[in-house]
């Protein structure tokens, strides 16, 4: 499959760099954890010669000065306003001058040589464009070791779950059987780690910034796919994930976003049928969580503001 040439945003000659692994991570109001995960880069990348960016969308919770005063030698962007997920990681891709390119989530911990796992695969295997670890959750339990494109099938258990015996099978996009002490292919990691080939990134172009938040990954990962870079997971190398860290600061947004997100992703990358049978879908499944929400309220488990928040959010996604 033929490659496409590099877009302006970022060169694919890196012939005079000396640089290994620029790490773009994006912040919003996550200082602890960021610290934590800023401290886990040197022991996570043995050997390389790394650069870390920070992209603060603005935080109220004194990040840049934590990150000035901790952390002087990582290159600090303060974008002014919170662009969102995709927005912030361009700003930082854009100036990045590594070899490879790592997108990484403020609420994760890689473990030791983790990072110089993921670069020395990519090193080893050329026709790759992108590589992903295996995530684990705060208690050190799998979190996931990648994911299939979405299917309507995964729109429906996702909204309509059927069991826990459906929530790790393939026809919800996972890889239960796949090995985990050997990489193997995937369509794309969670956007929590992504360790990409400055040549694929080039490629691919940037992030789609009609993205503010979730499925970027995916539509990325896509176009990297379809621009003939194919996608591993190494399940070896592993990284904590404190999932939720910055999204839970606004649920019913983040709730809304998600649920458009998916919209833009399914029009841009599939057939009208298939988009509009994921819509109806959703729909169905808005009015279920709209009952759920009503239900919980009448039993005290909500309070009226946040029943009428959620059903605000769930109309807002029927309309979509």
């Amino acid at each position: 499959m033929s490659r496409a040439p590099a877009p302006p945003f970022l060169s694919a000659d890196i012939s005079l760099s000396l640089t290994d692994l620029s790490i773009v991570i994006v912040s919003w109001n996550t200082r602890k954890l960021l610290l934590r995960c800023l401290a886990a880069i040197g022991p996570a990348t043995p050997g390389l010669r790394v650069e870390t960016i920070v992209v603060d969308n603005a935080s109220i919770d004194g990040t840049p000065q934590a990150i000035r005063q901790h952390f002087p030698a990582v290159r600090l962007i303060e974008t002014g306003q919170n662009l969102g997920f995709a927005a912030g990681n361009n700003r930082g891709l854009g100036v990045a001058q590594g070899r490879y390119l790592c997108l990484l989530n403020p609420d994760t911990e890689a473990r030791p040589g983790a990072l110089a796992a993921l670069v020395a695969h990519l090193d080893a295997h050329l026709y790759l464009g992108a590589v992903g670890p295996r995530l684990l959750n705060s208690d050190g339990s799998e979190q996931t070791v990648g994911f299939r494109f979405p299917s309507l099938a995964q729109v429906a258990l996702d909204l309509f779950p059927f069991g826990g015996r459906f929530a790790e099978s393939r026809l919800n996009g996972r890889y239960p059987h796949a090995p985990r002490d050997r990489a193997f292919p995937i369509d794309f990691p969670l956007g929590a780690c992504i360790v990409a080939r400055r040549a694929a990134v080039a490629a691919t172009g940037p992030l789609d910034e009609g993205y503010y938040m979730y499925s970027e990954e995916v539509d990325w990962c896509h176009r990297m796919r379809t621009a003939g870079w194919p996608i591993a997971c190494l399940p070896t190398a592993e990284v904590i994930h404190h999932s939720g860290q910055s999204t839970s600061q606004q649920p019913a947004r983040m709730f809304y976003e998600l649920h458009r997100s998916r919209r833009r992703y399914f029009t841009r990358h599939h057939r009208r049928v298939f988009a509009w049978t994921a819509q109806q879908i959703t729909r169905a499944g808005m009015v279920k969580e709209a009952l759920v929400a009503w239900r919980r309220y009448r039993q005290g488990h909500l309070t009226q503001e946040q029943w009428r928040e959620r059903t605000r959010a769930c109309g807002r996604v029927f309309r979509l």
